[in-house]
């Protein structure tokens, strides 16, 4: 091993961990005087929602605030604040409230906000080949389908998949 392989191997064994620490310790100011960040928590929801709420923490050490947020991943830090993003195993609060599953006037299965003929669209899936369908199903997508639950949202994903579009 040469001389600068050594010094890269030492560095990256021992002094960058130490850097590191030595940073995080410097995020909580001496004497354990605390220190303020603005916390943005980013929630993805199954359906394709994200949602942000911003925060003001008081942090007086870096350890119990890493305790704290355990499950979330940093998307991005600086001096001011702290961006985090948890994957939510759940719909969104704003789809189980007013969510509605229909079918746009081109075929394609659609989330709703709202019932379909007058809402926003936040997300689509698939070509729905409409020949194929029942007509009380046409209707019902036509009117719109509320979204209460996961499990109901999957069970309706799932059932009108034999009539997507190939």
């Amino acid at each position: 091993m040469t001389n600068q392989l050594r010094i890269q191997f030492f560095l990256t064994l021992f002094i960058l961990p130490f850097c590191y620490t030595v940073f995080a310790e410097e995020l909580v100011q001496q004497e354990n005087n605390p220190i303020e960040r603005k916390v943005i928590l980013q929630r993805m929801y199954l359906d394709g929602e994200l949602s942000e709420e911003k925060l003001t923490e008081t942090i007086w050490t870096m350890e119990d605030f890493w305790l704290k947020y355990q499950g979330w991943k940093v998307v991005d830090q600086n001096e001011d604040q702290i961006v985090l993003k948890k994957i939510e195993n759940d719909i969104s609060p704003l789809l189980k409230a007013n969510g509605y599953l229909g079918m746009k006037k081109d075929g394609t299965l659609s989330i709703f906000i709202g019932r379909p003929e007058h809402a926003k669209i936040i997300h689509t899936f698939y070509q729905i080949d409409v020949g194929k369908l029942e007509v009380y199903k046409q209707e019902e997508l036509q009117k719109g389908i509320p979204i209460v639950n996961k499990d109901q949202y999957k069970q309706l994903i799932k059932e009108y998949e034999p009539y997507s579009v190939n």
